[in-house]
C-alpha cells in the first residue's frame, strides 16, 4: 500500500513515512493510493453465518509490507484496549459512546495507536522527535496522555486561549515532563497555521535538534484506526437490526467524517453520513453552493468543533472528486448554540446526558423522520460541566480516568500566534 498526497506533487510513501512526516513535502495530506475492498478483508463467519469483526483484519492491507506490519497486533492491543460501545436510544435510533477512554474524547482513539506505531518507528533514529499538536479542546489532551514519560518524545500543544472549557485545559496542561502547553493568542485556526508553518519550516525542526512530527488529524496515522469504530457499528448494527445505518457526526477539523467515509469505500454496511458542525458553516455552505471558502472561526458551545477552516475537507473533496457524488453520500447541517442547549436540556428528560458536541448531532437526528441512525457521542460531558450542569440543573458524574487528571497541577505559556515564539 503507498500513500500519495491530496495536491498531486509529491513521490508516494510508504505509511511508517506517511506517519513520521504527518504533512506531504507539498502541503497536502496523505491518503491511501486506493482502497481494499470489503469481500477481500477475510473476515470469519460466527453461527448465525455472519461476519465477525477484527480490527487487525480491517487495518492489515493499509499496512502490508511495512515494517510496522508485523507489530499490527501488539499496536491494537495497547491502543484500542477500551469499549466503545453501541447503545440502543429505541424509535430507530443508536448512539456509538466514544467517550471511555482515558481522555474521555474519541481523540483517544487515533492518539494512542498514532504513539504507539511512532514509538515503534523511534528506534530507526537516534534523534529526539518532537509531536506538535494544535487543539481545540481534546485533541491535545489525548495526545499529551498517549505519549506522556515516553522516552524519545516531547510534546508541543498549541491551544486558544480562552476557547477550551475548564477541564479540557487541565487535561492539556497538567502533565509536565516531555508536554509542553503553550496557549495561543488566536484561534483555533492561528494553532492550526503555526503547526504547518512548522512543518513547511526547515529550520524549525533543525535550530530544535529534532525531528518534527504531528499528531493532528493531518496525521493519516490518527484517521486509520478511526476507521475501526465505524466499521464495527456498522456491522453489529445491520446484524442485529437487518439494515445498514447512517451516521450523524459531530464535525470540526473533519478527521472522524473522513475516517467514516474511508470505512464507507471500502464497502461496509454505512448509508448516508451526515455532518452536523456548529455555527462554524463552512461546510454547510459547501454543500449549499459547491465551492470550498473558509470561514473566521466563531466560538460556540461546542468548543473542539470551532473549525472555520477543517483540513480534512481536503481529504473528502480527494476522495469524492465529483460534487454530486459527494452530495449523494453527504450532507451537512449546522446547529445554533441556542438549538445545543436546548437539546441537553431536553435530553436529561429521557434519562441521556450530552456534550455540547454530540448534542448537534442528536439535534440533527431529531430532524430527520427515517430509521436506521447512528448517533456519534464523540465526548462525556463530564468534560463541560460548566454548560452542561446548568442546563440539566444537576452534577454530572465525573469518570475515573478524568477525575485523576482533575488534580495535578496545571502549567502553560502564553504567546502571540506567531511561531517565532516557538522558537525562542
Amino acid at each position: 500500500m503507498n500513500y500519495i498526497s491530496t495536491r498531486g506533487k509529491s513521490p508516494p510513501v510508504t505509511i511508517s513515512q506517511a506517519i513520521d512526516a504527518g504533512l506531504a513535502p507539498d502541503g497536502g495530506l496523505y491518503v491511501p493510493k486506493l482502497f481494499p475492498e470489503y469481500q477481500n478483508l477475510g473476515f470469519s463467519k460466527n453461527a448465525a453465518g455472519q461476519d465477525e469483526f477484527d480490527v487487525v483484519k480491517v487495518l492489515a492491507p493499509f499496512f502490508e509490507r511495512d515494517p510496522l506490519y508485523p507489530s499490527l497486533v501488539d499496536i491494537c492491543e495497547n491502543a484500542l484496549n477500551f469499549p466503545i460501545p453501541l447503545r440502543d436510544l429505541g424509535d430507530g435510533t443508536s448512539v456509538l459512546e466514544l467517550f471511555h477512554g482515558p481522555t474521555a474524547a474519541f481523540k483517544d482513539v487515533g492518539a494512542r495507536f498514532l504513539a504507539e506505531c511512532q514509538a515503534r518507528l523511534a528506534p530507526s533514529t537516534t534523534q529526539e522527535r518532537t509531536v506538535l499538536v494544535a487543539t481545540s479542546g481534546d485533541t491535545g489532551g489525548a495526545v499529551a496522555a498517549a505519549y506522556h514519560g515516553r522516552p524519545g518524545f516531547k510534546v508541543i500543544i498549541l491551544f486558544p486561549k480562552g476557547m477550551v472549557s475548564a477541564r479540557q485545559l487541565q487535561q492539556l496542561t497538567c502533565w509536565g515532563d516531555n508536554v509542553s502547553a503553550y496557549a495561543v493568542r488566536g484561534t483555533f485556526d492561528d494553532c492550526q497555521r503555526m503547526a504547518k508553518e512548522a512543518f513547511a519550516s526547515p529550520s524549525f525542526a533543525r535550530t530544535r535538534n529534532t525531528t518534527l512530527t504531528s499528531a493532528n488529524s493531518i496525521n493519516i496515522g490518527r484517521l486509520l484506526p478511526q476507521m475501526s469504530y465505524y466499521a464495527k457499528a456498522s456491522m453489529d448494527y445491520k446484524n442485529l437490526h437487518g439494515a445498514e445505518p447512517s451516521f450523524i457526526i459531530p464535525s470540526g477539523n473533519l478527521g472522524n467524517s473522513v475516517a467514516a467515509l474511508w470505512a464507507k469505500k471500502i464497502g461496509f454496511p454505512i448509508g448516508q453520513i451526515v455532518m452536523a458542525t456548529n455555527a462554524n458553516h463552512a461546510v454547510p455552505d459547501f454543500f449549499q453552493s459547491g465551492v470550498w471558502k473558509p470561514q473566521p472561526t466563531i466560538s460556540t458551545l461546542a468548543n473542539a468543533m470551532d473549525v472555520g477552516n477543517p483540513s480534512n475537507m481536503e481529504r473528502a473533496i480527494h476522495l469524492y472528486p465529483k460534487f454530486a457524488d459527494f452530495k449523494e453520500d453527504v450532507s451537512a447541517i449546522s446547529v445554533s448554540d441556542e438549538e445545543i442547549s436546548e437539546t441537553i436540556t431536553q435530553g436529561i428528560e429521557q434519562g441521556n446526558i450530552w456534550c455540547p458536541h454530540t448534542a448537534t448531532a442528536v439535534h440533527v437526528r431529531e430532524t430527520i423522520p427515517s430509521d436506521h441512525w447512528i448517533i456519534v457521542a464523540t465526548a462525556h460531558p463530564a468534560k463541560f460541566e460548566t454548560i452542561v450542569e446548568p442546563l440539566i440543573h444537576q452534577k454530572v458524574p465525573v469518570p475515573l480516568a478524568l477525575s485523576s487528571l482533575l488534580s495535578k497541577p496545571s502549567k502553560f505559556i502564553e504567546i502571540a500566534a506567531d511561531l517565532r515564539e516557538i522558537k525562542t
